[in-house]
């Protein structure tokens, strides 16, 4: 569904993806960890062309995105949800109306179809009460759940991830992954995560990719990462207290 060949991408004098291969099948939560400035957004943002690779390619659905006229590069940005970082909600506007923003630019649905379809969105969110209040009257949490209505509102196949647990507490940061798991159960999303969050990728994952110095040094399953012999992968797994012992013991047996 996605795949990157041999991407390269240099920012002033600094080699931020140098020629990485990973390909993200249909239906996966793909976890992308490292350390800051390890390329983890920049290879985002390559996903649907914010950044373009000096050199390598990129393809989604097998069409290669450096071929495309801006019409088919809009078809394939159609396909694709954003979660920002900070949930990107425009504060002026109440929660019901930032979700139905991409509906009222993007279709010519009547209102009241609008209307339903985000209030429909919104309970699968638990968003139920939240609809007629503003951003800044709601919590962080409800907040990022606002934003990943907005995200899923036009259906997308695919949807990205930026930091969706960054500056949450650890029970609504679980709460956050089990939203994730379930759009993949209940729509059949196609999922690609940024986190520095090592123990919220190995809790919604199925398969985690490391980058370190703009390389990719392990893309495995969570138990295939957990039992990685590379000491980048163990030194970021002890740095958030994750070993082979413990709650993850059953990941690190053969």
């Amino acid at each position: 569904m996605i795949r990157f060949e041999q991407v390269t991408k240099v920012l002033g004098k600094k080699t931020v993806l140098d020629g990485i291969d990973f390909q993200v099948g249909e239906g996966e939560t793909f976890v992308i960890v490292g350390l800051s400035g390890a390329g983890k957004s920049v290879t985002l943002k390559h996903m649907i062309q914010l950044m373009r690779p000096d050199s390598g390619r990129i393809l989604i659905d097998g069409e290669e995105l450096g071929n495309l006229s801006r019409s088919g590069l809009q078809r394939v940005r159609a396909k694709f949800g954003v979660l920002f970082q900070g949930a990107a909600l425009l504060q002026w506007m109440s929660v019901r109306d930032n979700v139905a923003l991409p509906l009222r630019e993007h279709t010519k649905l009547p209102d009241e179809e609008i209307i339903r379809r985000v209030d429909e969105k919104l309970a699968m969110l638990n968003l139920d009460d939240a609809g007629d209040k503003f951003p800044s009257d709601i919590s962080g949490g409800m907040q990022k759940r606002a934003g990943l209505a907005r995200a899923i509102i036009m259906n997308p196949q695919i949807v990205l991830y930026d930091e969706p647990t960054s500056g949450l507490d650890p029970v609504t940061s679980r709460r956050i992954d089990d939203l994730i798991v379930n759009m993949r159960e209940q729509l059949g999303i196609t999922s690609v995560v940024v986190t520095h969050d090592l123990h919220s990728a190995l809790a919604i994952g199925s398969r985690i990719m490391m980058l370190h110095e703009g390389r990719i040094v392990e893309n495995a399953t969570p138990e295939g990462f957990i039992r990685s012999k590379d000491p980048t992968v163990q030194s970021f797994l002890e740095s958030q207290y994750i070993t082979k012992k413990g709650k993850w013991e059953g990941m690190g047996h053969e």
